[in-house]
């Protein structure tokens, strides 16, 4: 499940989900966008979404197309992991949830503490 290349921001922020359903009737939602890299989301939702179905990921503006590759039912919610398409990338630049966070700033911070520490 952890074979998204980059890195992962934590995240939190509503975004607007589109996808066919197995009918082919289009679907919306406003999800949880949980976390993000250049190459894919989760996104937190009420309905279960399968593998391999193409997703459109709505922020600000923003169409950030992929596919699902993983569906977890977790906490009462489903989590979907989506791998976006060759040619489609998330950039802070384009689009910034409203709260974001870098893991890695975190450990490099909790380092230069213990060192001063020491």
């Amino acid at each position: 499940m952890n074979r998204r290349i980059g890195c992962r921001f934590l995240c939190a922020d509503m975004v607007e989900a589109r996808w066919k359903d197995r009918a082919g009737r289009l679907r919306r939602a406003m999800v949880n966008l949980e976390d993000i890299s250049r190459s894919g989301a989760c996104l937190q939702l009420e309905t279960p979404l399968p593998n391999e179905t193409p997703v459109v990921v709505c922020c600000e503006g923003v169409d950030l197309r992929g596919t699902v590759r993983y569906c977890v039912y977790r906490d009462s919610s489903y989590f979907v992991g989506v791998e976006f398409e060759e040619g489609t990338q998330w950039s802070s630049v384009h689009f910034r949830p409203q709260h974001l966070l870098d893991p890695l700033q975190l450990v490099r911070r909790a380092s230069r503490r213990s060192r001063t520490s020491a």
